[in-house]
């Protein structure tokens, strides 16, 4: 980027050379000079200046929300005795405030970035409504097992889904792990890069341990669509967990459900402070594959991570790329 460029949205907000939000909005906006880090709380990070936030209500949803949503759907039984799990997903378009002052058009599944984090049972049924409400085609291709007819990409099954269009996707709940789902129409990074994913998760038939669970999916917006991101967040917000921390139980068992959404970056990663956790990379497996404290992920990789915090306090995590961090990556664990 060279010179000042506007943002997406009815705000005055710019985007300096350095990718820092400045002018319109500019004293409520995040400056990453490292001065101001160092006048700031967050540990040695930034924040959005004078503390300045999103409005999560018109938005239609909050990043604290999100964390701990987990959308079941509704149930009823096959001939057979079978559960029939069930959703309704609908194409929406929407302007987001993705930072303070600065809108985006984006594309949602049900209004929300991420989608709903559908969550099932290894070996139900699953039926998925899709309702196409933007004027763009689109589709949902969901990560697991399933029939070709099944796996919303143009040309097979119902393909592309245009404008107006409804279609259903019907598969079983297979393999138990951590998956996720996005539009699958071209051009794909763009589809992607305005919102339409979540998270999707099958729960094994035995179940797992009992833990305070979260679901983080990591994104980013590229605002001035110059095909590289210029705020970076797990669930849609920067800085959303700085000034509202994830609270959780010391001694209490951890587990993240972590999907790496994010467009236009190679890699994204995750890094927590003060401890170790044992991952599980696409939570198919019953055993880890290491004790770790950063794992670094390729866009649509995904994996479960579980820890207890012995210690008491405020313990932070954020990407381990620190341009990711410093334009909003990046958010504190409360462990009472």
């Amino acid at each position: 980027m060279t010179g000042a460029v506007p943002v997406l949205g009815a705000s005055a907000v710019l985007l300096n050379s350095q990718g820092v939000i400045t002018g319109g909005t500019a004293a409520r906006a995040a400056d990453h000079s490292g001065q101001h880090q160092a006048e700031g709380a967050g540990g040695g990070h930034a924040g959005f200046r004078d503390g300045a936030t999103v409005d999560h209500a018109a938005n239609g949803f909050d990043p604290s929300d999100i964390v701990r949503d987990f959308d079941w759907g509704t149930t009823s039984r096959l001939p057979g005795g079978r559960t029939l799990r069930q959703w309704q997903l609908q194409a929406i378009e929407r302007e987001i405030e993705v930072a303070p002052g600065v809108s985006y058009a984006a594309w949602t599944y049900n209004g929300r970035i991420p989608g709903p984090t559908l969550r099932a049972r290894e070996g139900e049924r699953l039926r998925v409504t899709f309702a196409n409400g933007t004027g763009h085609p689109h589709t949902i291709h969901f990560h697991g097992i399933h029939p070709a007819e099944m796996d919303g990409v143009p040309g097979l099954g119902a393909g592309t889904i245009g404008p107006g269009g409804v279609t259903v996707y019907e598969f079983d709940a297979q393999p138990a792990g951590l998956h996720l789902y996005h539009c699958h129409v071209r051009p794909l990074a763009e589809h992607i890069a305005k919102g339409l994913y979540g998270a999707f998760i099958i729960d094994p038939a035995r179940g797992r341990a009992d833990a305070d669970e979260l679901v983080m999916v990591m994104n980013g917006f590229d605002t001035n669509f110059d095909r590289a991101n210029e705020l970076y967040a797990a669930n849609t917000i920067p800085f959303a967990y700085m000034d509202r921390p994830i609270r959780t139980g010391r001694g209490e068992l951890v587990r993240v459900y972590l999907v790496n959404a994010l467009e236009y970056d190679l890699i994204n990663s995750f890094h927590l402070h003060g401890n170790l956790f044992n991952y599980f990379p696409t939570g198919t497996g019953a055993a880890p594959s290491e004790l770790t404290d950063t794992v670094m992920l390729c866009q649509g990789q995904r994996g479960i991570l579980e820890w207890r915090f012995p210690y008491a306090g405020k313990f932070m995590f954020h990407a381990h790329q620190s341009e990711f961090t410093e334009l909003g990556w990046q958010g504190f664990f409360e462990v009472g």
